[in-house]
């Protein structure tokens, strides 16, 4: 019966929203809409997870997407997450800095992510990125440029390190990563 309450009190905060699945598990995922815009369309929510649209911001996510355990969404401007997309566990994806830096205005900048896109956890998404179709972020990247489409992207700042097979007929996997050859020295 609780559980059904809070997943009521979750969808309203969603200005448009398909069927919403939300994993079992504590905490429940939370979404806070302060006076901006949600939508979804067919989303898997897992515990802990966070979206979060700010006055005049905007959050769409595709059908089909995930979002993993304690993986936080921020939208002051515009987050857009393509469909078929697996964020992992832990991930943040922002389009601000929160807070002025020095005498500085704040500057939010968009943050796009295109179809079949898998960002591994722990993984940093800044304001400004897009991420191209089909990319694959390694896990514990921190991404503060765009990133080509069917391209494997790793580290801290995040660079290429290898292709994704197109052929690949369900999007990113593992077993479609073709490295990238070793660099001589």
């Amino acid at each position: 019966m609780i559980g059904r309450m809070r997943e009521r009190r979750l969808k309203k905060q969603f200005d448009s929203a398909g069927a919403i699945t939300i994993e079992k598990g504590t905490p429940f995922p939370a979404v806070n809409n302060e006076g901006g815009q949600i939508h979804a369309e067919e989303i898997r929510l897992y515990p802990g997870s966070r979206l979060w649209a700010h006055k005049g911001g905007v959050l769409a996510i595709g059908a089909g997407t995930t979002i993993g355990r304690g993986a936080e969404v921020i939208a002051w401007e515009k987050v857009q997450i393509g469909q078929g997309c697996m964020v992992g566990w832990d991930v943040v994806i922002m389009d601000t800095d929160l807070h002025p830096i020095g005498d500085r205005p704040m500057k939010n900048k968009p943050v796009i992510i295109g179809d079949k896109v898998c960002i591994g956890c722990r993984s940093i998404i800044l304001k400004g990125v897009t991420i191209g179709e089909g990319a694959i972020v390694a896990a514990g990247s921190v991404v503060t440029r765009d990133v080509a489409p069917w391209s494997v992207v790793g580290g801290e700042p995040a660079r290429p390190v290898g292709k994704v097979d197109r052929s690949a007929k369900t999007g990113p996997t593992p077993a479609a990563v073709e490295p990238r050859p070793a660099a001589t020295i």
